[in-house]
């Protein structure tokens, strides 16, 4: 009887063990990411947090800093070293061919040219092409014929922003294919490119910038917001109780109204369904700072090569939206914050508008030729984005100024003043003088844009001095002058007028902030309500956007960046006039950090000015004729990048109780 006892006690105990296994199995494989299996594609993140979710790339993924190895083919037989010919690309650099239209361009078409005429990439010649680019938008929708050169498809990228454009059966042959939206069993990953779905109307450049004003969730703003099938948005509160499979999620006490209308969810958390059609909810999503939550998708993630989706977006499954509910009404406020965050890093970087996407498709193809020397994938996913990190001038971040503040570092204590002498220009030996006095100077480089000769002797200085011959062109002081060895640069106009202990101390501030420019005089950018456009000017006001590179300290890599990302277009303009040149540079530094220049104090007397300049003496003043130059900047832009501020950083030591022959900058300090 006992025995018997002793082996019921026992089943009993294998029962419950069995059923409590089954019960908590669905939970733990959603908690507890398992590798995919060999030769299984490359999923999206599985669940929500990412303590459990380490990537959304395979287990055993390298460090950021090294490349990530090419993926297995599927979805054909074609991959990267089969079906593409790099030799090309290795003499003539990487450059692009855009078939014509064989009928009328469509306005997609229209923009595509109107984003590669004048860049770097753009070529006219079909033989110099490294990668020939043949657009699908046909105003029909119909497939045309096949060009001449398409050589089965080999170099070739067939692109196609629309999901809709060219409903027939194309031939791709060995040609890449960057599609909008495309399907999991037709997309080979590392050989094609996952576009984002663009609505019709997206804009050619700039774009709308991100929506999220309120970083993290406030009474007033609903968790949840729920695609649907007629194009708005329903809102759910944190007491969602419903969740169907159809990811419509109702309130307790009744669902709010649908407004079709609303493009943009004001949310935490956007739940997207993981059909097709569903993928333009996606960048709606991004760009409203909602977080996207997915079900299920069966469509691929955007440019998923290089990006980091789980910084960004979420993946649930959609048999279980009740506990993917539950997940996110737990989530720690500083993980919404980090998503959200990297939701609009993401949308103004590479989505906002249709040039983004596609220079993001050829730096993408631009990063396969160069193989180990690509960029790592820290530039992609950390401002500014690789769209301004040029592998041209490296692929390393510790030498781009934006990384510094990541990696712990700072720049090397020395730089280079370049001083330019234009037409009206005598040699500045005063300038020359100040400046060598400084102990981090490195090198002096004159450059010389005057029609007379330089003379033939110049003052004996402690660093090296070399002249240069410029091109009498307002810009020349911004190419990447291979004499330049340091990281900083000092950028000087032969009659500015500095003393030693002003060029220490804005070195010495350019240091803390290697990113930005650092200058001693400013101009302000205001809005013209009577002529409908942006002006500038040199008044001295509390508030100032840009600093003159007349007097200016900021980082060589931006010569690099105003001479091969600029479009042609932006370039022509400056140089037809001395201040647009000025603008335009901050224009493009404002572009990449989103951050003011910062002021530093300068004691010159207006009374040693030389010829007309603005306040101070540093620059010239703003002229009449070209005051509309920012105007047609910013048009140029897509937007207006400069930021406004008011910091000014000067020596304050005067207020220590200390002797004045201790103080560092005693010829700056006024009691």
């Amino acid at each position: 009887m006992q025995s018997w006892r002793r082996k019921s006690l026992w089943l009993a105990l294998l029962a419950s063990w069995l059923l409590g296994l089954l019960g908590i199995f669905p939970l733990l494989r959603l908690a507890v990411p398992t590798g995919p299996r060999a030769g299984a594609p490359r999923g999206w993140p599985r669940w929500l947090d990412a303590e459990l979710l380490q990537s959304s790339f395979q287990p055993g993924e390298p460090p950021e800093d090294a490349p990530p190895p090419p993926p297995a083919p599927r979805g054909g037989s074609c991959d990267w070293g089969a079906c593409f010919d790099t030799s090309k690309c290795r003499s003539g650099g990487f450059k692009v061919f855009v078939y014509p239209a064989a009928g009328p361009p469509s306005e997609t078409q229209h923009k595509i040219l109107a984003s590669l005429e004048g860049s770097r990439y753009h070529t006219v010649s079909p033989t110099e092409a490294c990668l020939h680019l043949l657009s699908l938008d046909a105003p029909a929708g119909a497939c045309g014929p096949l060009p001449p050169e398409w050589n089965r498809g080999k170099n070739h990228l067939v692109l196609r922003l629309h999901p809709a454009s060219c409903s027939g059966t194309f031939p791709r042959g060995q040609a890449m294919v960057a599609e909008a939206s495309p399907a999991g069993d037709a997309f080979r990953p590392g050989f094609d490119v996952a576009l984002p779905p663009l609505p019709e109307a997206h804009p050619v450049r700039g774009g709308a910038p991100g929506r999220l004003r309120q970083h993290s969730p406030h009474p007033g703003e609903a968790l949840l917001a729920l695609a649907e099938e007629g194009g708005g948005w329903r809102m759910a509160g944190a007491d969602s109780s419903a969740c169907p499979r159809s990811g419509h999620c109702e309130r307790d006490g009744g669902p709010e109204p649908t407004h079709p209308g609303a493009a943009l969810p004001n949310a935490t958390f956007c739940l997207i369904p993981g059909r097709r059609p569903d993928a333009l909810r996606f960048l709606q999503a991004l760009q409203a700072g909602c977080i996207p939550v997915l079900l299920s998708p069966r469509w691929e993630l955007p440019f998923a090569e290089v990006i980091d989706w789980t910084k960004a977006a979420i993946v649930a499954d959609e048999r279980l939206p009740l506990q993917a509910v539950a997940a996110l009404q737990e989530m720690p406020p500083t993980r919404v914050l980090a998503l959200r965050q990297q939701t609009q890093f993401l949308w103004d970087t590479y989505f906002s508008s249709v040039d983004k996407v596609i220079r993001t498709t050829l730096e993408i193809i631009q990063d396969r030729i160069l193989g180990v020397s690509a960029r790592p994938l820290l530039m992609w996913n950390s401002p500014p984005g690789a769209l301004l990190a040029l592998p041209t001038f490296s692929t390393s971040p510790s030498h781009f100024p934006f990384y510094h503040l990541q990696r712990g570092s700072r720049p090397a204590g020395r730089f280079s003043a370049l001083i330019r002498v234009g037409a009206t220009g005598q040699p500045p030996l005063k300038l020359i003088r100040a400046v060598a006095g400084s102990h981090h100077c490195a090198q002096i480089l004159v450059l010389w844009s005057n029609d007379k000769p330089p003379p033939s002797s110049w003052p004996e200085t402690a660093v090296p001095l070399t002249v240069m011959e410029g091109h009498r062109k307002a810009s020349d002081r911004f190419l990447p002058f291979r004499a330049i060895s340091t990281d900083a640069i000092l950028s000087l106009d032969a009659h500015s007028s500095l003393s030693t202990s002003e060029v220490d101390f804005a070195f010495g501030v350019w240091q803390s902030f290697p990113e930005r420019m650092v200058g001693f005089q400013t101009w302000s950018h205001f809005w013209d309500e009577a002529q409908g456009g942006w002006g500038y000017t040199a008044e001295r006001v509390n508030d100032f956007s840009m600093v003159l590179t007349s007097a200016a300290f900021y980082h060589r890599y931006y010569h690099t960046l105003f001479t091969h990302s600029l479009p042609a277009a932006l370039r022509s303009r400056a140089e037809a006039a001395p201040g647009c040149a000025d603008v335009l540079m901050n224009f493009l530094v404002a572009a990449a950090t989103k951050l003011p220049p910062i002021k530093v104090p300068c004691g010159r007397r207006p009374a040693e000015a030389g010829p007309p300049q603005a306040p101070g003496g540093l620059g010239p003043a703003p002229q009449p004729a070209a005051r509309d130059c920012i105007d047609q900047l910013a048009a140029g832009f897509g937007h207006m990048p400069l930021v406004s501020s008011r910091l000014r950083l000067d020596p304050v030591l005067f207020k220590d109780p200390v002797s004045v022959l201790r103080k560092k900058y005693r010829s700056l300090e006024k009691p």
